[in-house]
């Protein structure tokens, strides 16, 4: 088996094998493959890892305005780089907007992805230290959480401008009831101050520049409630999905607006992290 093996990745006297394969016949083949499959194969002989090299497969796995995302970068990060590193660099977390948001490309898609951090939106009392903190985490893409202790009128808004590609985008909040924190190198949540979200829902909203708009209602905590993997909500990070919208071209530029509300001030509420929002291409977000 194994000299059978070595004959079919670098060609004997009994025929012709994989070694055999000119590189651009590989390089049309890896058009139509994944960057992890492409990587994968490179390993087999010198024609594949040539053609696993190639700027003409490697601009392929790149969104059509992936410059966009290099200008956010200084430009002698991305000088002189193959399409092949250019791909690696963006598939990494490119910040920008003072460090509150990011962008990146899906390993496996090379579609783009983005996150905003809470500090990147407008929080209501966020500079009142009785109502809200910012705590450090090790449990996000950003250094810091918005914490709320308390508040009678609670409100987050946001909003980002970007040239995304075609395509239908998914948009959701990622939030945590309770305070967690590291005891003994053990995740201990706090739910000293949770109260008030099972009496009212939050309301969720996005819109986008060219009149697309998307609703929801959700309840943050009911006592038994789990989660889509069967944890309870209490002491998790959920994804609250707001909705989806599409773009059809990346000009003009779509912006979106996003919130998420809870202002009737019968009653007060607490004890909510909020950490981010996530646009993600609809079919990646599981």
């Amino acid at each position: 088996m194994g000299a059978s093996l070595s004959n079919l990745t670098e060609g004997s006297n009994i025929g012709p094998g994989l070694g055999d394969i000119p590189e651009s016949c590989v390089a049309c083949v890896f058009m139509y493959l994944t960057p992890p499959e492409i990587c994968n194969l490179a390993r087999l002989n010198h024609a594949f890892r040539g053609a696993a090299s190639s700027d003409s497969v490697w601009e392929s796995k790149l969104p059509p305005n992936y410059q966009d995302l290099l200008d956010l970068m200084p430009p002698e990060r991305y000088q002189n780089l193959s399409k092949k590193d250019v791909f690696a660099l963006l598939s990494r977390p490119v910040p920008f907007d003072d460090g509150h948001k990011e962008i990146w490309l899906d390993r496996v898609t090379g579609r783009i992805c983005m996150s905003i951090s809470a500090q990147g939106m407008a929080i209501t009392g966020i500079d009142d230290r009785r109502y809200w903190n910012w705590i450090p985490t090790e449990e996000s893409r950003f250094p810091v959480v918005a914490y709320l202790q308390q508040i009678w009128w609670f409100e987050v808004d946001g909003a980002v401008k970007f040239p995304f590609p075609s395509g239908i985008y998914s948009l959701s909040f990622r939030l945590h009831l309770g305070r967690f924190t590291k005891r003994l190198g053990r995740r201990v949540s706090n739910f000293e101050h949770t109260h008030g979200w099972d009496i009212k829902p939050v309301r969720f909203e996005l819109s986008t520049s060219n009149g697309q708009q998307a609703s929801c209602e959700r309840c943050l905590d009911k006592p038994g409630e789990y989660d889509a993997n069967g944890n309870p909500k209490r002491g998790c990070w959920i994804e609250y999905k707001v909705g989806e919208f599409i773009v059809c071209d990346s000009e003009p530029v779509t912006e979106v607006r996003f919130s998420m509300k809870q202002i009737d001030c019968t009653h007060s509420k607490g004890g909510l992290c909020v950490d981010s929002v996530f646009i993600v291409p609809s079919d990646l977000r599981d």
